[in-house]
């Protein structure tokens, strides 16, 4: 079944797989950079929180639901204008860091909001008791406590930004999902598009079962 799967092939599908990695990494650090503080705010402002402020938690939620409810084929085209100020081209594995990343943002902020939920409120408390400060509380108590849920986080978004650089790669992005399209439907070899489907799985079952092996290694419960 595979016999069309030349050695040029199989160079161009490992080059794909690195480039889909480099891709899935690379926008997961950038979102984690930005999506984890935002979720942090977006908590910290909730009723009854350290820093209670019901008109920022609404806004910000508003960004968050609106981030996460456009369609990521959309997100694509809707922000190429800002990917060629930022980048210079809107076609290329380096481009498509940019939407992937976009719309990864809300999607950390809202799982980091969710894992600083499940921390049982005494433990704010005890730590006022103490006297830490509001920035003490987040980086000694909230986020230590949530590590374990954090790292679920980013582990979901890994997984979810796999699925969003394979249709990024329908459109010009690179990677996986542009070699299946380009070789695998286009040209209709299927084994091409069957190579690319089982990398991916992969791909997938790698970052979860690491993933999961950090959660367990960090999980205080």
């Amino acid at each position: 079944m595979f016999d069309v799967l030349t050695p040029q092939m199989w160079k161009l599908l490992f080059q794909a797989t690195l480039e889909t990695l480099y891709m899935v990494f690379t926008s997961g650090f950038f979102a984690a950079l930005f999506g984890i503080p935002l979720g942090i705010v977006v908590f910290i402002t909730r009723k009854g929180q350290i820093k209670d402020n019901p008109v920022l938690n609404n806004i910000l939620n508003v960004i968050v639901n609106v981030g996460r409810s456009v369609p990521f084929v959309i997100l694509l085209v809707a922000i190429i204008p800002f990917t060629m100020l930022l980048i210079g081209t809107f076609i290329g594995t380096t481009a498509a860091i940019v939407p992937l990343t976009i719309a990864a943002i809300p999607f950390v902020a809202r799982l980091i909001e969710n894992a600083l939920m499940e921390i049982p409120s005494g433990l704010t408390e005890a730590a006022q008791a103490m006297g830490a400060t509001n920035f003490q509380i987040i980086t000694k108590f909230l986020l230590p406590e949530a590590l374990a849920s954090i790292i679920n986080a980013i582990t979901i978004t890994l997984v979810a930004l796999v699925n969003y650089s394979a249709m990024a790669g329908t459109v010009g992005g690179g990677g996986l999902g542009y070699v299946g399209i380009q070789y695998g439907y286009q040209m209709y070899v299927p084994e091409i598009l069957l190579a690319t489907v089982v990398i991916l799985v992969i791909m997938v079952q790698i970052i979860q079962m690491v993933g999961d092996r950090l959660v367990r290694t960090f999980n205080h419960k």
